[in-house]
């Protein structure tokens, strides 16, 4: 009879976790989404750059199209790729002037960088305005 009772206790003790065993996997669930979310920064930030360059191409083709239709004049601000002073068609939509992280795209008409070219100067700052050193250009 008391080894009956004993094996009782024992499966009953087991029929739940202590918290030491819940502890533990409650740490190993915030180290995993950590580094999930390490992970998941650095490929969003790869993937904006990727838009942020493919985006800068459009601006540049809009540009020089714009320029074609208009005497090899380039636009004076990007804004003129919306809407034209002229009244002519656009050449991009409203949402194209802003880089991935909702910034407006910078442009120099006179394109230091892209001077040979005969291309305008367009970049973005990217994630952090104040860091040149992310900066994403179309030279």
């Amino acid at each position: 009879m008391r080894i009956m009772n004993q094996s009782i206790r024992r499966s009953n003790r087991r029929a739940a976790f202590t918290l030491m065993e819940v502890l533990v996997v409650v740490a190993i669930l915030v180290v995993l989404a950590g580094v999930g979310g390490v992970i998941f920064l650095r490929v969003q930030e790869d993937q904006y750059r990727k838009l942020a360059g493919t985006q800068l191409k459009a601006l540049t083709a809009a540009a020089m199209s714009y320029a074609s239709s208009h005497g090899d004049e380039l636009p004076e601000t990007l804004a003129e790729l919306v809407a034209p002073s002229d009244g002519g068609r656009p050449y991009l939509e409203q949402k194209a002037l802003l880089d991935p992280w909702n910034r407006p795209y910078q442009y120099n008409r006179e394109g230091q960088n892209n001077a040979a070219k005969g291309q305008p100067d367009i970049w973005s700052t990217g994630p952090n305005p104040n860091d040149p050193s992310g900066m994403i250009g179309n030279w």
